[in-house]
């Protein structure tokens, strides 16, 4: 299953982002052969509005099934599940393959809901 993962910085080693529409990177993982590649999401860390669904966007470009994120919007949220991707939400302080690892082995629940409401920062 292809998996984005949002990230603090460039490598599967990274924490994952608490945020999903402003993270600076999302990695994007295959969970059977865990192939990875790094994905810039620059354009919408100081965006003034609408970084959810951009980035909702820019995650179902690359073909993913499922997201991990820490939290994700109302927006985000509609434009996620129009695209049939999964959402998975972990704490802080899980590295990207961490979560990887965690949703391989099925200790991740999908969130059914957006887990923060708009504009959270």
């Amino acid at each position: 299953m292809k998996v984005a993962i949002s990230a603090q910085s460039n490598d599967i080693d990274s924490l994952v982002d608490p945020r999903f529409g402003r993270a600076r990177w999302f990695i994007v993982a295959d969970s059977e052969t865990g192939a990875w590649q790094a994905h810039d999401n620059s354009v919408n860390v100081d965006a003034t509005g609408g970084a959810g669904v951009q980035a909702a966007s820019t995650v179902a470009a690359q073909g993913v099934q499922a997201l991990i994120t820490g939290n994700v919007g109302p927006n985000a949220h509609k434009a996620l599940a129009a695209g049939s991707i999964a959402i998975y939400q972990v704490g802080n302080g899980l590295t990207a393959r961490g979560a990887l690892d965690a949703l391989t082995r099925g200790e991740l629940t999908a969130v059914v809901g957006p887990t923060v409401s708009g504009h959270w920062a």
